[in-house]
């Protein structure tokens, strides 16, 4: 049976996969797991604008408040808003409803601990273990019952704890957001204009069903159109629940969150804020940021892919940096997790400090090709090319073509059944060539 986590929290089709049911299993299970020591614990419970959004928070909310605890709707806001929010309220632990990148009909569950950080595969286990298991949990009657608050002011309080942690002059910038139809719509304009840039906003009219529709990170297209069209200085796409960027400099071309690390990096170390004088990255991170982050005497270490194992090492080791080719980027000294608006605000803060165009900022790293393709498979085949002797010999001789000047790399997807295979190397023709034909073979093999 496939774990119920995944490496985001639990996602799925909301209302199938994902029902009422299962949120509020979660809410029970997970107030029962995170604050079975507290009497009438504090939840606090956010959610993207997704149509979904207002079901399933209902859901968990009522599973929450029937084993004691009690939970503060804060209606709709970024998931690292979440994690900040929750030392802020004090409350023992957070939750947020959201499937970030993913299309309107899917949805997602993830938990925070009282410090802000999201759960160890251990606890994950525990709250997933009472779910399968149908463990009896308390059933309190009365005044022993949890309540549900309603707060309206967690946006508001989210920005003024951005600008008290980064203060910023951003006055003479003209900003394009791409805010994706997501949490960030109501958000970062005001936060950016409040910062003293003129802002131009889109696809920032959420109706439930938009939420990353050809737009945000994953689709920066028309940002990119539109920074070149209104002469701005510097484009800043996010996803559904703000918790990456994807940069677009004056020219339109795209700064992605590896050349991100290398600009933030340099300038923390530059300031001597850059502890272990390291940067935490995964192994999708391109070779170009270790070949940059090098000719600055900045050492990389490499994790598997997901944020919360980019976090893992930095709280292990004591770096202060770290993050993603996918935007996602931990600044610790800041949030307990990838937050987008605040990479933003860093990334303007080196821009601004330097006085070059983010295009020459971003010069610094070379981007070496690297192609990425999905293969469709079965669920529970999709580990199953480790052991494969026909695919790992394949994978192997795509290896040895490579001589040394690129690299292989295949995983099964946390949250979808794919396979994805990206190859890496400097002849595009190549390598194109060759996850081609891996992708070919693993499908023949493992797809449906």
């Amino acid at each position: 049976m496939a774990r119920l986590f995944g490496t985001d929290g639990v996602r799925g089709v909301a209302n199938s996969e994902l029902s009422c049911e299962l949120a509020h299993q979660l809410g029970k299970a997970g107030a029962q797991v995170l604050v079975s020591d507290r009497r009438k614990p504090t939840i606090i419970v956010g959610r993207d604008p997704r149509a979904s959004g207002d079901m399933l928070s209902c859901a968990l909310m009522a599973g929450i408040c029937s084993v004691g605890a009690h939970a503060i709707d804060v209606g709709v806001v970024t998931t690292p808003a979440i994690a900040m929010l929750v030392r802020e309220y004090g409350a023992d632990a957070g939750v947020m409803i959201s499937a970030s990148h993913n299309p309107a009909k899917d949805n997602g569950i993830k938990f925070f601990n009282g410090q802000g950080y999201k759960l160890s595969d251990a606890l994950e286990d525990r709250i997933e273990g009472i779910i399968r298991s149908g463990e009896s949990l308390p059933c309190p009657i009365g005044d022993d019952l949890g309540r549900i608050e309603r707060d309206g002011q967690a946006q508001r309080r989210y920005i003024d704890l951005l600008k008290n942690k980064l203060p910023l002059d951003l006055s003479g910038l003209h900003l394009v957001l791409d805010c994706a139809n997501g949490s960030a719509s109501a958000i970062a304009p005001v936060l950016f204009r409040e910062l003293g840039a003129q802002v131009t906003a889109l696809h920032a009219q959420p109706d439930g069903m938009n939420i990353n529709r050809g737009c945000g990170s994953t689709h920066p297209e028309s940002l990119a159109a539109a920074v070149k069209e209104l002469g701005a200085d510097v484009g800043l796409a996010f996803d559904g629940d703000a918790d990456r960027l994807i940069a677009v400099d004056e020219k339109g071309a795209l700064v992605d969150g590896d050349q991100v690390l290398v600009i933030c990096a340099t300038d923390l170390k530059r300031q001597g804020k850059l502890k272990g004088n390291t940067v935490v990255a995964t192994v999708m991170s391109n070779l170009g940021l270790d070949l940059a982050l090098q000719a600055q005497g900045i050492c990389v270490e490499r994790t598997a892919v997901g944020d919360r194992y980019v976090l893992e090492n930095m709280l292990e080791n004591g770096f202060v940096l770290g993050g993603e080719q996918s935007g996602h980027v931990i600044f610790l000294e800041h949030n307990t997790t990838g937050d987008g608006l605040m990479t933003a605000m860093q990334l303007l803060s080196t821009l601004k400090a330097s006085g070059k165009p983010l295009s020459v900022l971003a010069g610094a790293m070379e981007v070496l090709p690297q192609v990425l393709v999905n293969v469709r498979v079965r669920e529970e085949k999709k580990h199953a090319f480790a052991s494969d002797p026909e695919l790992r010999e394949a994978i192997a001789q795509a290896e040895q073509a490579l001589q040394g000047q690129g690299r292989v790399l295949v995983r099964p997807s946390g949250t979808e059944a794919l396979v994805r295979i990206m190859v890496e190397g400097k002849d595009r023709a190549q390598i194109q060539a060759l996850v081609e034909s891996l992708a070919e073979r693993m499908r023949r093999r493992l797809g449906d």
